[in-house]
């Protein structure tokens, strides 16, 4: 049977479909959603009504309302119609505990349609075993579902209660243009071709960097703002060309300071927002630390596996490999896998390969035995190199020993991996475990040998630890930065920097940084120029919303967490974008494609 599509008319919503309880039963309401279900029952038809809110069970008994009985005939689901009817508590026996309205249904006894629905493509619950591309080309149906209507309800509390946290501290929320000067700070720009000034453009903002600094200087000492970001660049699995970023500027201050609004933020938005408390104080570890530790500036601290040096054991064998690699400068490390001596050989091969695949040369592998030492490579360690193996990584019969040889920065990346896929393996990420700490003391520069120069390990305004300055003339590469990030359970989900803030040292860092003078003053010129008039010492911290929401969701990916996101080729299923734009459009802005 068809259903006529009526007019809303003088009809208002009393109650959310979410909202109805005990204390209502008697009363006479409204109530409009969707058609989530309908189910016939020897002539008494049931709906669940649906919005953002939850879900109502409605009757239509053709004893109590032929008319409405007979207009319910023709629903289907996500068929959007508003009812009147009274509500009833359920028959004993009848109440459902998995609804927080499952102890009362609406006895119906006017129905108006209000719009109808082809079968959707996919079912609008908790399914979640749907195909992301079927999920972002109907995003409108996604976002019904109440999996995405709960991430995106955590994300807006996530916005409100960082308002009020950052507002009761004394900060001031700022607009800043997305309308701005390309320059040359990291990744690529989006590009805004000006229709009104032919051949320039405006870019989109990677970060608020400059404008921050630039309300520092105007003496707007605490600043924040939830800004959306921008970046061109060639994206990885989980990333987004346009993100949110919890932006904070503060004048005054040291890092201890700015550390100390980024834990309260955080500490904040997980007791209210999931009721975790979270341990404090964070832990600290310096760059360095974290890298000879866990081979990572973003260390996963929710289990042990850490890299061990094992160069004396490995000076003391006779494996001739392992000499000539610490001869050219390079390290031998190891992660002992407690228990693991049972591995099979096709366990340790996927390991071997695996380590391959992340840059390893190779991986030696030794079983720690009752009877010894086992392995292809054990006859090259005498007793004392053994000894001093067992020592340096803590080992006891029943433990595995796994061992690479190369150049620093490859035996971090490797054993770094390797410690998250062993994890993975053998389930050693407990559930609901938070470990947040700050790294600390990052590296101020990284040289480029391909340009011949020097680049910023974070951008070019972070500002040298004060005792490294003399270094920016003598060695710069050796220089730390005052930066820090924010670390929780492997994911950097804040990192900040105290910011240079006179214009010799910030001239000295873009000549380090291959930027002439000419190039300073035409990109920087007003920045360069500002720090002249009182610019005072300050620093920041910018969160990854993103990131954040998606941690606080318990969701691997960020397009959980965003309303309409982008896949990971920066597309909109969608919408369709990005697209072609007509020739008009092109001739008014002076641009000619090439073929």
């Amino acid at each position: 049977m068809s259903t006529a599509i009526e007019p809303l008319g003088d009809w208002q919503r009393s109650h959310h479909c979410g909202a109805l309880g005990a204390q209502h039963v008697g009363q006479r309401v409204t109530l409009m959603g969707w058609v989530a279900k309908r189910r016939d029952h020897g002539g008494v038809i049931f709906v669940d009504l649906r919005d953002r809110h939850g879900v109502t069970q409605v009757v239509f008994n053709p004893q109590h309302n032929p008319q409405a009985h007979r207009r319910a005939e023709g629903l289907h689901n996500e068929y959007v119609i508003a009812v009147q009817g009274v509500v009833e508590a359920r028959p004993e026996g009848m109440i459902n505990l998995r609804l927080a309205t499952g102890a009362i249904e609406v006895n119906a006894d006017t129905l108006r349609p209000l719009n109808t629905s082809p079968p959707p493509p996919f079912a609008i619950d908790e399914s979640g075993d749907l195909g992301e591309e079927l999920r972002l080309r109907y995003r409108y149906l996604d976002l019904r579902r109440p999996p995405m209507q709960r991430n995106l309800l955590l994300r807006h509390r996530a916005y409100q209660a960082t308002r009020r946290l950052l507002d009761g501290l004394g900060f001031m929320e700022v607009e800043t243009p997305f309308l701005i000067r390309s320059t040359p700070e990291g990744a690529r720009d989006y590009l805004v071709p000006s229709r009104v000034h032919p051949g320039e453009f405006f870019a989109l903002p990677q970060s608020p960097q400059i404008y921050k600094q630039i309300l520092m200087i105007a003496g707007y000492d605490r600043y924040f703002q939830i800004v959306k970001c921008f970046r061109d660049e060639d994206l990885r699995a989980d990333r987004q060309p346009e993100f949110t970023q919890i932006d904070i500027e503060m004048s005054f201050i040291s890092e201890r300071d700015i550390m100390a609004v980024a834990e309260d933020l955080l500490c904040a938005l997980f007791a209210q927002l999931i009721e975790v408390e979270l341990p404090r104080p964070f832990l600290h570890l310096t760059y360095r630390e974290a890298m000879d530790r866990f081979g990572s500036d973003k260390p996963d601290l929710r289990f042990g596996l850490e890299l061990m040096d094992v160069a004396a054991a490995a000076i003391a064998s006779e494996f001739k490999v392992l000499h000539g690699v610490l001869e050219a400068g390079g390290q031998v490390k190891g992660i002992n896998v407690k228990g693991c001596a049972s591995f099979s050989r096709s366990q340790l091969d996927e390991l071997v390969t695996y380590a391959q695949q992340v840059g390893a040369k190779g991986m030696s592998w030794i079983k720690h035995t009752p009877q010894g030492l086992e392995s292809s490579i054990a006859k090259f360690f005498s007793p004392q190199a053994q000894a001093l193996l067992i020592e340096a990584l803590g080992s006891e019969p029943g433990d595995l020993l796994l061992m690479v040889a190369d150049q620093p920065a490859v035996v971090a990346k490797v054993l770094g991996a390797l410690r998250l896929e062993l994890a993975r393996r053998l389930d050693l990420l407990p559930e609901g475990a938070w470990r947040p700490l700050w790294v600390t003391e990052f590296p101020l520069l990284e040289y480029d040998p391909e340009a011949k120069r020097y680049a910023a390990m974070h951008h070019p305004f972070t500002a040298p630890m004060e005792a490294d300055l003399p270094l920016l003339s003598t060695d710069p590469g050796a220089a730390r930065a005052r930066a820090y990030d924010l670390v929780l359970n492997g994911n950097e989900i804040a990192g900040g920097s105290i910011r240079i803030f006179q214009r010799p040292v910030q001239s000295r860092l873009f000549e380090l940084l291959g930027i002439t003078q000419e190039e300073a003053a035409e990109k920087f010129g007003f920045l360069l120029e500002a720090l002249e008039f009182g610019a005072p010492p300050h620093g920041g911290i910018a969160f990854g919303f993103d990131r954040l929401v998606a941690l606080l969701a318990g969701v691997d990916s960020l397009r959980e967490v965003i309303a309409f996101p982008k896949t990971n080729k920066a597309v909109g299923l969608m919408e369709k974008a990005p697209g072609p734009v007509d020739q008009t459009q092109l001739r008014e802005l002076g641009i000619q494609l090439r073929p």
